[in-house]
């Protein structure tokens, strides 16, 4: 028994030992060095390559009620005109398409191909299952109604008011969100299945409670979080920049596919769907050519940094 535990000692101490000259501590704000080695079938390292990004999952927010379930489903928002699951849809399509164009040897991988819905569960699994390197989910933002009061009459000479619900359609341009850190724990737990223990050979003999498979998930958790950061400014540089449209910048929020997602993941608010002047771009043939592009040249600027940190 003791024999036992002294191997286990010894193995457990040779592998964070060789963990570690892979993990050098970077700043939070840069990437000096790419310290992720991607180990699953899809992305082998081997002497003579380094990490190479080979699957981009396309998240179209929202959708119509399951035609085959009573499952959960969400309609997303809408404008005058038009809805956030057939906008968001027909812009993922477009990104799919330019993705696997100029990014070569990507594949893009779709959540939701119909109207239908998919449950945030099944987003999630499916961006895991698929290997995923990077998430992009797509959606359109809006805002709540305003409750004014407004003056209707007087009674016994008093003036007499009523609350009424008006559309606010100040909202304007884009939004990039990363996943906040009130749900750290749930990304723990994805990174540790799909990542850690999911890997054969970085996981034989090595249990969940393991200080290995800790400093391992851990040290994913923070590259992940790092690197979605790092992709949310290189979109939102592009909208404001290239495309001179306004932004809310970046922030955090507690979003389940974010978290629940084993990988860099973004969430991109491409405009207000409420406002008419959002609404009418977001359904332009332009307006999403242009949406589309802009992602694609931050996803090619950061396809060739975390490639060419990693040789």
């Amino acid at each position: 028994m003791k024999n036992r535990a002294l191997k286990r000692l010894i193995y457990s101490l040779s592998v964070l030992l060789i963990l570690l000259s892979f993990f050098p501590v970077t700043s939070y704000g840069s990437i000096k060095k790419d310290t992720i080695v991607n180990n699953s079938k899809n992305d082998t390292v081997t002497n003579n390559t380094g990490f190479k990004i080979k699957t981009i999952i396309i998240d179209a927010g929202h959708g119509g009620k399951p035609s085959s379930t009573e499952g959960h489903f969400s309609h997303g928002a809408s404008g005058e005109y038009s809805t956030e699951r057939n906008v968001t849809l027909a812009i993922a399509f477009k990104l799919q398409k330019a993705i696997e164009k100029d990014l070569t040897g990507v594949k893009a991988v779709m959540t939701r191909t119909t109207e239908d819905d998919v449950s945030f569960e099944r987003r999630a699994e499916i961006a895991n299952q698929n290997k995923g390197n990077i998430f992009v989910s797509l959606h359109c933002n809006s805002l709540s109604n305003r409750y004014i009061r407004e003056r209707v009459g007087t009674k016994r000479h008093k003036p007499v008011y009523r609350t009424v619900s008006v559309p606010d359609r100040s909202g304007k341009g884009v939004l990039v969100l990363v996943y906040g850190l009130k749900r750290t724990r749930e990304a723990e737990n994805e990174i540790k299945a799909n990542q850690v223990e999911g890997d054969s050979e970085m996981s034989a003999g090595l249990d969940p409670d393991d200080p290995v498979t800790i400093i391992l998930t851990n040290e994913y958790k923070r590259k992940f979080r790092q690197q979605s950061i790092n992709l949310a400014n290189l979109i939102n540089n592009e909208f404001v920049q290239t495309d001179e449209r306004p932004s809310e910048g970046i922030r955090e929020q507690s979003i389940y596919v974010l978290c629940h997602s084993a990988m860099p993941s973004v969430l991109v608010e491409t405009g207000y769907i409420n406002n008419p002047d959002d609404e009418k771009y977001l359904n332009s043939e332009d307006g999403q050519n242009e949406i589309v592009a802009s992602i694609v040249r931050a996803l090619t600027t950061y396809k060739k940094s975390v490639e060419q940190l990693s040789q």
